[in-house]
């Protein structure tokens, strides 16, 4: 049967791949029975209740016969996210940059988010505080969400397989990684429970007062920079810029200018949903807004550009 954080970790990957624009996900017959049962023990008060995130697995799949063959599921999940720790402050840093050059001020910034005491306590042995990283000049900002497994090995954003694909994206547009400021608005890898190796086993979304705290690190970061644009890639990142309640679904604001700290904001897609959904719709869908980024950016577009598909 899954544990309580199998099923915390189930729930908030329904809940990214909902917000990602998908609708449905296969899973077997004996998959779903061992569902059925987590959330029967759920009901009969055996999991810690505090949280109840196996409670919201009760609504990703209705019952199905046992010789049913393996059914198209509709992953309706609750919208409630996940408690923050209960060391976030309600107030989140107030960040008073110095004078001088943007390499001074952005190096000043690095030392008080690498020794922020917050940081610090929610990032696990071995692991690095992650800082956005790029050209200061640069007239494009592209935001995500939160460091992930390889993004807290080496302390820099996107360096994984999704971070691979970004570059790939970034050359499309006809610039270079070095050309452009990537960063996230978490400084940390949401923390999950780690497996019996000690190591943490998947990634949640980061709830909403762990964004609050690390956003005035972002300001900072975009003070510095003073980008022309801002591309916040996927749900989680334009909820932190935008504001959560400000839409249900990505589709509903995806490939439309918004506004952050004073910055047109385009939302799209973030490149693990290109992973996850590898069809020509949606790898087309994210080029598409790109296009509009570099239109408005005034970067030059040439017809094999207006065709490509990433």
């Amino acid at each position: 049967m899954p544990t309580r954080a199998q099923l915390l970790a189930l729930t908030e990957e329904l809940r990214r791949r909902k917000a990602g624009g998908e609708r449905s996900v296969t899973v077997s017959s004996e998959t779903l029975a061992q569902l059925r049962d987590a959330v029967e023990v759920c009901r009969a008060g055996s999991l810690e209740p505090q949280q109840n995130h196996a409670a919201s697995v009760a609504t990703v799949a209705p019952l199905v016969a046992p010789d049913a063959p393996p059914p198209r599921v509709v992953a309706k999940v609750a919208p409630s996210a996940p408690a923050a720790p209960s060391s976030i402050p309600s107030a989140p840093p107030t960040v008073v940059l110095p004078p001088g050059d943007k390499a001074t001020r952005w190096a000043a910034l690095r030392e008080l988010v690498m020794n922020d005491p917050v940081c610090r306590g929610h990032v696990r042995s071995g692991k690095k505080i992650v800082l956005g990283t790029g050209n200061l000049d640069a007239a494009l900002f592209f935001c995500g969400e939160a460091p992930g497994a390889e993004e807290e090995i080496q302390g820099e954003p996107f360096v994984g397989p999704a971070g691979q694909l970004l570059t790939r994206m970034i050359v499309g547009m006809g610039l270079r990684r070095d050309q452009v400021y990537i960063g996230n608005i978490m400084n940390w890898r949401p923390e999950m429970p780690a497996g019996p190796a000690g190591v943490q086993v998947g990634n949640r979304p980061p709830t909403a007062e762990e964004m609050n705290y690390c956003l005035p690190y972002l300001r900072a970061q975009l003070e510095i920079v003073q980008p022309q644009l801002i591309v916040a890639l996927g749900a989680t990142a334009a909820g932190g810029l935008l504001g959560a309640g400000t839409f249900k679904t990505l589709g509903e604001i995806k490939g439309r200018w918004h506004q952050f700290a004073d910055k047109p904001v385009m939302v799209t897609y973030h490149p693990s949903y290109i992973l996850r959904n590898n069809s020509n719709r949606s790898k087309r869908g994210i080029w598409e807004d790109l296009l509009q980024v570099m239109d408005r950016a005034g970067l030059p577009v040439t017809p094999q550009q207006r065709s490509y598909f990433i």
